[in-house]
């Protein structure tokens, strides 16, 4: 579904990714996992087309994807949950949604869409008319990751989901990216959780300043010596 082929990108004079090559089969979960600084959120940005790539090549569904403008990828399927969620805080639930769904194909099918999100997040039908910003952190998430589905995403990007949350919301979040998964939705995880991403995915990879270090299948790598030292302190 989706091949990143030796990508570089620069901030400015600094070198952020070095020749990073991934790739994300149909149905599957693959997670990107690394320490912070990495460069695992430039990878899945230069992916969305918000950072621009030096060399390489990006193709989704066999189609050259790096010269288009961002939003052409969204329209393609290619649908990203950002870090930090970027909701609308002053507008309310409802109107977050609706703005997922802004493409044409997306809003052919707005009432479908709506009913399965809030199927997939009952808690939101019940906050539909209150401020985005004045729901708990766990709530503001699954907000961000229903606001992405509205777009009907063939390939859904999370950016680190369960970053600040509690450990009960976590576990939620995981279970959430699962049923996403068997619903029909192919996943790329980018997290700071290595074993929960790990033992989630069917295949990973692992960024060390800009370099894919490791990959393989996601149980796989958690019995690899130098993960567990590096990530995991056993």
């Amino acid at each position: 579904m989706l091949t990143v082929q030796d990508i570089t990108a620069h901030y400015g004079d600094l070198q952020v990714l070095h020749e990073v090559s991934l790739e994300v089969r149909q149905s599957e979960i693959v997670t990107i996992v690394g320490a912070n600084g990495a460069g695992k959120t430039t990878t899945i940005n230069a992916i969305c087309g918000q950072v621009a790539c030096g060399t390489g090549s990006i193709r989704f569904l066999d189609q050259a994807m790096h010269t288009l403008a961002a939003h052409r990828r969204v329209e393609m399927g290619l649908v990203q949950v950002p870090e930090g969620r970027r909701l609308f805080a002053f507008m309310t639930v409802k109107e977050n949604l609706d703005l997922g769904c802004y493409t044409q194909r997306a809003r052919l099918e707005k009432q479908a869409s709506l009913d399965r999100v809030l199927a997939l997040f009952p808690v939101l039908e019940t906050r539909l008319r209150q401020l985005a910003g004045t729901l708990s952190g766990g709530e503001q998430q699954m907000l961000a990751i229903a606001r992405s589905l509205m777009a009907l995403p063939l390939l859904l990007i999370l950016d680190e989901p369960t970053l600040g949350l509690a450990p009960r919301l976590v576990a939620q979040v995981f279970e959430i990216v699962q049923a996403i998964n068997r619903q029909g939705v192919t996943v790329l995880l980018v997290e700071q959780n290595v074993r929960h991403a790990l033992e989630l995915a069917h295949r990973g990879y692992v960024l060390e300043n800009g370099r894919v270090v490791l990959q393989g299948g996601g149980r796989e790598l958690l019995a690899d010596e130098r993960l567990k030292r590096a990530y995991l302190g056993l």
